[in-house]
Order: structure tokens, then C-alpha cells, then sequence
């Protein structure tokens, strides 16, 4: 059974970085040679509705004028095949495309890829502004470091996020939320809640004791963090 599984896992990395390749060397096909080079936008022109209509009639659908568009921006962002990573499937990057500015991308990018994060939870973190939210707190090569590397846990303050994003919870309409409420929700949705803590954080337990000269004290919720050197 673990050698089905893990010949199941080989061949759908193998088909991943096939299909990568394909929609990466269409976009270098209507760049250098239907754009002769260059990269003006073509998005409105005829060409790409001439290209889609082609490519549906000999392969069939899955070329529309929106995904030729998406495959040339994947080459013009990408134009060296050897810095894709074949961790990432095309859902990985049509959405990281669809980030305009370069830092943000490039620092998605690196999570996407050191946290394992599938399509909805790179979404999530986007929508959550995580990469703004981390940068709040650092200086300009700080900044540049985060885009390039990804989130690198050195000290303690690198593990705070400002703000902490909760969209998850489901309160009711009202101005005050009990704290066993706040406590319920956040270990009803733990998955979530770790998300958000981010890489490297362990639920140890909730009403947690702690016991300091022979008196109990109860923490609602304690969590481990590994990262931090």
C-alpha cells in the first residue's frame, strides 16, 4: 500500500512539473515569437483569441484567451524555466500571478513553498495581507530579506504578526465577546487558529497549569513554537 502511495505522489509531481513546463513554454511561444520579443500587452488584441481558438480545435478546451494570458505573463514573470519549482502546481501560480507587486509574490512564493501551503491557504494568507502585516515591523533591507527568503524565525519578535487576522471566527452581532467564547472558537477551529500563528507552532493544551510556590494558575490556551533559534 505505502508503494502505491508513493508511486501515486511520484507520478503526480511528474505530470505537475509537465503541465508547469507546457503553459511556460506556450508563454514563451507568444512572446518570442508571435511578440517578436517584446513585451507590450496583448490581452485586447486579436491574437490571442486567433491562439485560443487554435489550440481548442487541436487539443481541445482548457485555452481560453484568459489562460493564453496567464501562460504569457507566467513566461514574462518567469522567464528562466529553472526557477520554477515543481512543489507548486499551475493553481499555485495562476494565483501568485495575479499578485502585482514583486516582493509580495516573491515572498508568497517562498511560504507556498517551505509550509507546504495548498491554494486555499495561500489565499487566505494573501487575503489576510500577511506579507504587509510582517513587514510593518521591519526596515527596508529587512523588507527586501522577507521577499527573497520567506519567513526566517531569528528571535522572538520575528514570530509577531501585526495585526493577528481572526476571519475565521464566527461571533454574533455584538459589541463584547466573552473570553470563554474567544477560547471555545479558537480551539473549535485550531487548524485555522495555527495557520495563522504560523510555521512551526504546537497546540500543547487549553486551561493549561501552571503551578508557581504551591499555587495553581490555569493559561486558557499555551502553544509551543519550534522555530525560533
Amino acid at each position: 500500500m505505502k508503494l502505491l502511495e508513493e508511486g501515486r505522489k511520484t507520478a503526480l509531481r511528474k505530470v505537475n512539473i509537465i503541465l508547469i513546463e507546457t503553459y511556460w513554454n506556450i508563454g514563451k511561444y507568444i512572446v518570442e515569437y508571435e511578440q517578436k520579443g517584446t513585451e507590450r500587452a496583448i490581452y485586447g488584441t486579436e491574437l490571442l483569441k486567433l491562439l485560443a481558438k487554435d489550440l481548442n480545435t487541436s487539443f481541445g478546451k482548457g485555452f481560453s484567451k484568459s489562460n493564453l494570458y496567464l501562460m504569457r505573463l507566467f513566461y514574462v514573470s518567469y522567464p528562466t524555466f529553472q526557477t520554477l519549482s515543481g512543489k507548486l502546481s499551475w493553481s499555485h501560480y495562476a494565483e501568485l500571478l495575479s499578485i502585482s507587486d514583486d516582493l509580495a509574490r516573491s515572498f508568497y512564493e517562498k511560504q507556498c513553498m517551505a509550509e507546504g501551503w495548498s491554494v486555499r491557504e495561500l489565499k487566505r494568507q494573501r487575503n489576510s495581507a500577511l506579507f504587509e502585516r510582517l513587514a510593518l515591523s521591519k526596515n527596508k533591507e529587512e523588507v527586501l530579506q522577507l521577499a527573497k527568503k520567506g519567513q526566517y524565525i531569528n528571535s522572538a519578535k520575528d514570530i509577531l504578526k501585526n495585526p493577528y487576522v481572526f476571519e475565521f471566527l464566527d461571533f454574533p452581532d455584538r459589541d463584547v465577546v466573552l473570553e470563554k467564547e474567544l477560547e471555545t472558537q479558537l480551539t473549535d477551529k485550531l487548524g485555522h487558529f495555527l495557520l495563522e500563528l504560523g510555521k512551526g507552532f504546537a497546540f500543547i493544551g487549553k486551561q493549561y497549569r501552571i503551578t508557581l510556590d504551591n499555587t495553581h494558575f490555569y493559561v486558557d490556551l499555551v502553544f509551543s513554537q519550534s522555530n525560533a533559534s
